[in-house]
């Protein structure tokens, strides 16, 4: 028997998915009872603070690394979405030791899986106005940028950075989170645009690099497959920092159109019960969560903000949210989540990735996607914003 409190509703809430604009998501009425992001945003906050660090990880304990990362951001940000005082308070102290006693987490910024840390601290200054905060995060973004002395960079490597990009750079569709949304977080922080046009030309190249004609990424540049959660990772990254990238700057049209070209691939994709699968062109794979809640976080975003056209996106993006929160268990853990994953060119070897409950990966994107559908509509996070 499958642990998942919300599967005896799956049929009514994917029967429901096209009865309400995704612009009267913050209603308690529109969705299905237990489906709101309101309840299911903060069983899922909640059971992230009462989490150790590392924990859901199936990863080493000795630092914090991206995903702990990606599910903190998501619950501060639904914290203050909901005005929910108690729940930033105890997102607040569960840093405070980082600061002393648990110093020896803060990871060290060798890669995007580490320096994206920087991103709850810049956070947490936005939230809270403490310098101790903007001190502490800003180091990250800028030491994707600053290699230590005495680095040594591959002849590859060292090109990229000629070009003006970081050497961090290694052209996984990964990076376009974790090395992006940290950058976004410093512009955010402090309106110092330098930060927002290293994300956006990172992303750029990125784009430029590894985007398919179908809209597409591969993983990476030698490895042809469109794994899930990596294009996840490049639909979310996206979303974050066009949701920033002002107006007028001149990269903006190229991630736009990057964006909404990957968003009419993933549409024609997505399963009826609103599910992408782990190899998003390979519906034998597995259905996989955490690649359905990006999807999903980046559609709901694009409707919000006006970026893609609610009458086909807004059903999609229903449908994604009540599919993911479908395989939700009574402890507020998300099953059938595809385990970390190196890059590798074989098909088998992403067909039969291990799958867990509870896995951090899993966990963030229902935060975000919370998140997404109670931010105001046709709204952008100016610097200085909360989120």
């Amino acid at each position: 028997m499958k642990n998942n409190a919300l599967l005896w509703l799956a049929p009514a809430l994917v029967a429901c998915a096209l009865s309400v604009s995704p612009l009267r998501a913050a209603d308690d009425a529109a969705w299905p009872k237990g489906a709101s992001p309101q309840e299911i945003g903060l069983r899922v906050a909640e059971h992230f603070v009462a989490t150790p660090h590392g924990d859901g990880l199936r990863t080493r304990r000795d630092q914090i690394i991206y995903p702990e990362v990606c599910a903190w951001y998501g619950a501060l940000t639904f914290a203050q979405l909901t005005t929910n005082k108690d729940l930033t308070a105890q997102l607040t102290r569960r840093f405070e030791p980082i600061f002393g006693a648990e110093a020896n987490l803060i990871p060290r910024a060798v890669s995007v899986d580490n320096t994206i840390f920087g991103a709850i601290p810049l956070e947490l200054y936005m939230e809270t106005h403490e310098q101790r905060y903007l001190d502490m995060g800003k180091a990250f973004p800028d030491q994707q940028w600053q290699a230590p002395q005495g680095t040594r960079l591959s002849a590859e490597v060292s090109g990229w950075v000629a070009q003006g990009l970081s050497w961090h750079s290694r052209f996984w569709i990964d990076d376009m989170y974790m090395l992006t949304l940290v950058e976004v977080q410093a512009y955010r922080a402090t309106g110092q645009t330098q930060y927002m046009d290293r994300a956006a030309l990172e992303m750029t190249a990125y784009l430029d690099k590894l985007q398919q004609t179908n809209g597409l990424f591969y993983h990476a540049l030698d490895v042809p497959f469109f794994w899930g959660r990596g294009d996840g990772w490049m639909a979310a990254g996206m979303s974050e920092l066009l949701r920033s990238l002002p107006e007028n700057h001149p990269k903006r049209a190229r991630i736009l159109e990057g964006y909404k070209k990957m968003m009419a691939a993933l549409l024609r994709y997505q399963g009826a019960n609103g599910m992408w699968h782990q190899l998003i062109d390979h519906p034998e794979s597995f259905e996989e969560t955490s690649c359905t809640g990006m999807f999903t976080f980046a559609m709901i975003s694009g409707v919000k903000n006006g970026w893609l056209e609610e009458a086909s996106y807004g059903p999609a993006a229903r449908k994604g949210w009540l599919g993911l929160v479908s395989f939700i268990n009574d402890k507020a853990e998300i099953r059938e989540v595809c385990d970390g994953t190196n890059k590798q060119n074989s098909l088998n070897y992403y067909l039969t990735r291990t799958r867990s409950v509870g896995n951090l990966h899993g966990q963030a994107p229902v935060l975000w996607c919370a998140s997404a559908w109670l931010r105001p509509a046709a709204t952008a996070a100016a610097p200085g914003a909360r989120q």
